[in-house]
């Protein structure tokens, strides 16, 4: 059973910058496809970006520019590097795994497929104020 353990979510101003890390041991990455998430209470889970195994990246145009998804594959750890943050980035995050390249895709809420992901985090809490 693969278990993944985000960490990295805090409050903070606008403007500023948050790393999400996204522990994943025992999965490989290099078969497949793992992705960030985000939700706010009353509103659908979106994507956010994903990543395949040839680190191919797909995002969500809101954080085209300010967010990047790097990857440390000998720590089996995936990171969601948040720049410039926005009030409307506040939500919860979550990272998830997928077996199937396929799940990279785009689906109806953004970036990921996500009936395709098997393994999902807990979530961590972003907030950001203006």
């Amino acid at each position: 059973q693969v278990q993944l353990v985000e960490s990295g979510g805090g409050s903070l101003q606008s403007g500023g910058s948050l790393r999400l890390s996204c522990a994943a041991p025992g999965y490989t990455y290099s078969r497949a496809c793992m992705g960030w998430f985000r939700q706010v209470p009353g509103k659908e889970r979106e994507g956010v970006a994903t990543i395949d195994y040839d680190g191919s990246v797909n995002q969500a145009d809101t954080v085209k520019g300010r967010f990047t998804i790097p990857q440390d594959n000998a720590k089996n750890t995936l990171y969601l590097q948040m720049n410039s943050l926005k009030p409307e980035d506040t939500a919860l995050y979550y990272c998830a795994a997928a077996w199937r390249v396929a799940a990279c895709m785009t689906g109806s809420q953004g970036p990921g497929t996500q009936d395709l992901f098997a393994h999902w985090g807990q979530g961590t809490q972003v907030t950001v104020s203006s």
